[in-house]
């Protein structure tokens, strides 16, 4: 604007009266430096817009390094954050990301139950990814579950509270394959890893001598509630059998099988039916039940029966039964297994194998504990 004012005042100033050849002359100067102006007013015009144009584009180039420059600090960011996430889920111990098959036919028992859940707990706590696989009693379908899990390739077999005798076969084919096999309350065969227990004829020992030489007084007739398919109730019958030989005054009345699906209500109807064969005050004295579930139906059976004077220990130390022992009622006493315990001795060894480090095969005691009502809690 300022450019345009100053030639409109030169150009009217110019405007004198002359003759008309110098006026011609005036008039060819006056356009002759009117036309250069207007190109230096041009010139500055084009200088000043290439000036904004060039730092427009400075200031758009510098922005679009700077974006770049940011999106490359986020992608790099980011890809760090990636490599971390991707490094912590990698890291772990030797069990991280190993394919557990936790299997057993009685998962309904309320103590295998147990021992099944604390396993699971302990290995995913470890990062290992576990399948609970329950039979419902069959053998023959554990068998074909082991078969199984053995062609998809698991990592580790845990074997919960059955008797590996009865899928020797099956269990033949994890060792061929490499596949560890670990057991939790079972038996143990060769080529097993290690099978965490109790001391089951140290517990049937001292729960039967409990019975005997305190309850009893060394003498009376006894029951025997038993399920010896169980390897390790088959062992606390055993040690039943050897104690009871010491004990001339005691007699067994009868064994009784309690089939493993539902034992509180079998043993309950077991023991009605003995107390209507034996109805007198004195003509049974006690029952010893080779675990818990069917020391609770037995007990039960005599509170309905108003038999008081009868006497039931049994063995596990599941919390009903330890209720009942505090309440005073006929079950007077059990041996606690550490389930707990056995879990976690299975996870050390499995994660132990799995690092590669040797262990001790064979049997792996957890300790377990006489419970009575003067220390039940």
């Amino acid at each position: 604007m300022c450019q345009g004012t100053f030639v409109f005042t030169y150009f009217q100033r110019a405007a004198l009266p002359l003759t008309d050849s110098r006026q011609e002359a005036v008039d060819k100067n006056e356009e002759e430096m009117i036309m250069r102006k207007m190109k230096t007013i041009m010139s500055l015009a084009a200088a000043a817009a290439l000036a904004g144009i060039l730092l427009i584009g400075c200031s758009t180039e510098a922005d679009e390094k700077t974006a770049v420059t940011e999106t490359t600090t986020t992608a790099a960011e980011t890809t760090t954050a990636g490599s971390t996430a991707t490094e912590e889920k990698t890291e772990g111990g030797a069990l991280a990301g190993k394919k557990i098959s936790v299997m057993t036919p009685y998962l309904t028992s309320v103590t295998t139950n147990q021992m099944a859940g604390y396993i699971k707990e302990d290995l995913e706590a470890e990062g290992a990814e576990v399948f609970v696989i329950d039979t419902a009693n069959d053998f023959a379908e554990l068998a074909s579950r082991i078969e199984d899990v053995v062609s998809s390739g698991t990592d580790g077999i845990v074997l919960v509270s059955a008797d590996p005798n009865q899928v020797a076969n099956q269990l033949q084919d994890a060792f061929d394959a490499d596949i560890p096999v670990f057991g939790c309350d079972s038996g143990f065969i060769d080529g097993m890893q290690i099978n965490a227990t109790s001391d089951n004829y140290q517990m049937g020992e001292l729960i039967v001598r409990y019975l005997f030489d305190d309850l009893m007084g060394g003498k009376g007739t006894v029951i025997a509630l038993t399920h010896r398919p169980h390897p390790g109730v088959v062992k606390r019958s055993e040690a039943f059998d050897d104690v009871i030989k010491e004990y001339p005054d005691i007699k067994l009345i009868t064994e009784q099988h309690v089939p493993a699906e539902q034992p509180i209500n079998d043993a309950q109807d077991i023991v009605a039916n003995l107390l209507t064969a034996n109805p007198d005050k004195d003509s049974i004295t006690a029952v010893f039940a080779a675990w818990d579930e069917p020391a609770i139906g037995a007990a039960k059976a005599l509170q309905e029966a108003g038999r008081d004077e009868v006497i039931v220990t049994g063995v596990d130390g599941n919390e009903q039964a330890v209720e009942m022992i505090k309440d005073g009622t006929n079950l007077k006493a059990t041996v606690k297994q550490n389930f707990e315990g056995m879990a976690g001795i299975v996870c050390e060894q499995m994660e132990k194998y799995f690092d590669g480090e040797e262990i001790e095969k064979g049997e792996m005691y957890a300790p377990a504990e006489l419970i009575t009502q003067e220390n039940a809690q």
